[in-house]
């Protein structure tokens, strides 16, 4: 019995929590709730009983069920010391730099770091949303989870900034809001690079971009962009386009039918280094030699990149610096200080991972 009341209380919790149940909603009656879990009245009884006394439930005589304003006064009127971080990734990639940055400002300032890591998924956004809320932090600091796509969490946004809860975007920001952000000019640094392979001589170039995040949208626009100013032969250029939950099997699949070509493109530009790297090993697999065969450049720099062999062509990415930015941003933000926003050009780091195709 205590499995199957715990089972209907975290379900119709969930429910509520996700947005499926609006506030002041009326809820399923008592017997479609038996009939939808397969329980006793008492099941029922038991754990709506719990969501009323946790406030997420009230109740009109003769009327029903109803989803209560379960809202918590988020106000950061508090003595809070804490500062949430929402970021799509924690512990690996470019990220950790990313942290390590805004711990060493943020904790300079007798404040701490509460992190959260929504796995570019909307629903584990919401997730780390209401927990951080509920956590009463002092502010947020939030990479948006798949910020190329309609958001479902917007009613929280709305509330966090009704509430004059101090939020930054890093890496990208929502356009339907004004929060600050720190961010990085992806169109024009992808142009950049791709304007360098075409110096190179490479005139066909297969782009790899992850489109359900902003950043990758832009740089898939930078590559456009350069491709734009060359119109005798933007025709060789090829794309190639995912989303994050993706099985790098479905990409290489498609790569493989590019490298198949007669004329298979020279060079191949990938969304970032995380992508690049396993890109590049896929190609030797496939026999061709990188840089003599294909050239291949990444976005991020990341730390590994400069170890690969050969070492990785790639645009910088500032990491320390932004976390360092953020911090100092979001405690201008706290004492209601006037904000700027911040746009990273980022650098060409030219390695060996690229060189001019064999017919230049």
């Amino acid at each position: 019995m205590e499995n199957k009341y715990q089972r209907v209380k975290d379900s119709l919790k969930e429910a509520i929590l996700s947005g499926k149940y609006p506030i002041d909603e009326k809820l399923p009656t008592e017997t479609e709730l038996m009939e939808q879990f397969k329980v006793s009245r008492y099941t029922i009884r038991r754990a709506v009983g719990d969501l009323e006394t946790e406030h997420f439930i009230y109740r009109i005589q003769g009327g029903g069920m109803f989803v209560q304003d379960w809202h918590k006064d988020w106000a950061t009127e508090n003595d809070s010391k804490m500062i949430g971080v929402i970021t799509t990734h924690i512990a690996d990639y470019i990220f950790p730099q990313i942290i390590y940055g805004m711990d060493k400002i943020i904790s300079d300032g007798g404040y701490s770091l509460l992190l959260g890591n929504t796995h570019n998924n909307h629903d584990k956004e919401r997730k780390n949303l209401i927990n951080m809320l509920n956590s009463k932090v002092a502010g947020l600091i939030i990479e948006p989870t798949q910020s190329a796509l309609p958001n479902p969490n917007m009613d929280l946004y709305q509330e966090i900034k009704d509430d004059q809860i101090p939020v930054l975007f890093i890496n990208a920001a929502y356009p339907q809001l004004e929060f600050p952000y720190v961010t990085t000019d992806d169109v024009g640094a992808e142009k950049k690079l791709i304007d360098h392979l075409l110096q190179m001589g490479h005139e066909s170039i297969l782009g790899i971009f992850q489109v359900d995040d902003i950043q990758g949208v832009h740089r898939m626009n930078g590559f456009v962009q350069a491709y734009q100013e060359h119109p005798d032969i933007s025709y060789k250029s090829n794309l190639i386009m995912y989303q994050s939950g993706d099985d790098f099997s479905r990409i290489t699949s498609r790569i493989a039918s590019y490298l198949k070509d007669n004329e298979r493109p020279t060079a191949i530009a990938c969304y970032n280094d995380q992508l690049a790297i396993p890109v590049m090993a896929f190609v030797k697999e496939q026999g061709f030699r990188v840089p003599q065969d294909i050239s291949i450049v990444g976005f991020d720099n990341y730390q590994m990149s400069q170890y690969m062999s050969p070492g990785l062509t790639t645009l910088n990415h500032e990491k320390e610096i932004m976390g360092e930015d953020a911090g100092r941003m979001m405690f201008q933000l706290l004492n209601k200080q006037p904000v700027q926003s911040i746009t990273y050009e980022p650098e060409l780091v030219i390695r060996q991972s690229t060189g001019a195709p064999k017919s230049s």
